[in-house]
């Protein structure tokens, strides 16, 4: 399978104009044994020439890019926005589609505490279905995550849990144009089994996030308490850490994954802290591919 890395310790820099994507591309080329780099909508340059030359960029280093990650906001109470929304999505498809990007990512939105369940999932599904012929016409497949928190969010993920996730899922019309992302930390996250939301939607997975979490001076429990404040984010003791040195059981998701034959992207995020980030992303990637060889996913 191939190997990607998202620049999860560089968001905020990459966001904030502090480092360049060109900068990241180049130290990800030097220093990581992927195949592929994972990109943020929110922090690229959307006019087509810029997308064209760091395309160019990318290719220049026997890189590719396979997924964009994008945060739509579906579930926005106002029709107006949730057409923002689309238009987002539709220009972030645009782009994902000039930059050779095959896998593009789609959100419920925010749990708003204002939204039910039937009117959160129905606005969703809405918006997503419709977006799926413009994304089939530009070669592109939009895939849903199992997400927590955009980074940029008030509220957490609407259908973050899992129960919710599939209604949502079973909402949306099989498509060439549609599947989803995986994240077995989120589903830990969320007080789900990774393994048993894997295994509900193993068939529809076309792409993954490979990521591991681990609680300092905390617990899973308590965090589903302080989601209670919507002013909160990421709690402080929650990590994102080195894949395979965490909570996460790869031996099951890798026995799954192949019971299915999967053979599409796996993507890294890995990490917090950017001074030590290359070094856990070079020794995630250590633990991926030697996993991966051990269940014949090469």
């Amino acid at each position: 399978m191939p190997l990607a890395a998202f620049p999860k310790c560089f968001l905020p820099a990459l966001v904030e104009r502090r480092m360049s994507v060109e900068s990241w591309v180049e130290l990800a080329a030097k220093e990581l044994s992927v195949d592929g780099l994972e990109l943020y909508w929110g922090f690229l340059d959307p006019e087509e020439k810029a997308l064209k030359r760091l395309r160019r960029e990318i290719e220049a280093h026997d890189l590719c890019v396979p997924m964009m990650c994008h945060s739509p906001d579906f579930t926005q109470p106002d029709p107006r926005k949730r057409a923002e929304e689309i238009e987002r999505q539709r220009r972030a498809i645009i782009g994902s589609a000039l930059l050779g990007t095959r896998y593009c990512r789609v959100l419920s939105g925010q749990r708003r505490p204002e939204v039910d369940r039937h009117d959160g999932i129905a606005m969703a599904a809405e918006c997503i279905a419709g977006l799926l012929p413009f994304a089939q016409e530009h070669g592109v497949c939009l895939i849903l995550e199992n997400h927590y928190k955009d980074g940029f969010w008030r509220y957490p993920e609407f259908a973050q849990r899992m129960d919710v996730f599939l209604e949502l899922l079973a909402a949306i019309p099989t498509s060439p144009a549609f599947g989803v992302n995986y994240d077995p930390s989120n589903a830990l996250i969320a007080g789900d089994d990774p393994l048993a939301l894997l295994n509900a939607v193993k068939d529809r997975v076309v792409t993954m996030h490979a990521s591991d979490r681990y609680f300092e001076g905390g617990s899973a429990a308590e965090l589903r308490l302080l989601e209670c404040d919507p002013s909160l984010g990421y709690a402080p003791f929650l990590r994102h850490g080195i894949i395979g040195q965490g909570c996460i059981d790869y031996a099951g998701i890798f026995s799954v994954l192949r019971s299915v034959g999967f053979r599409g992207w796996i993507s890294i995020e890995d990490g917090d802290d950017p001074t030590v980030g290359i070094e856990h992303l070079q020794e995630s990637v250590r633990f991926l591919r030697n996993r991966m060889s051990d269940f014949g996913l090469p």
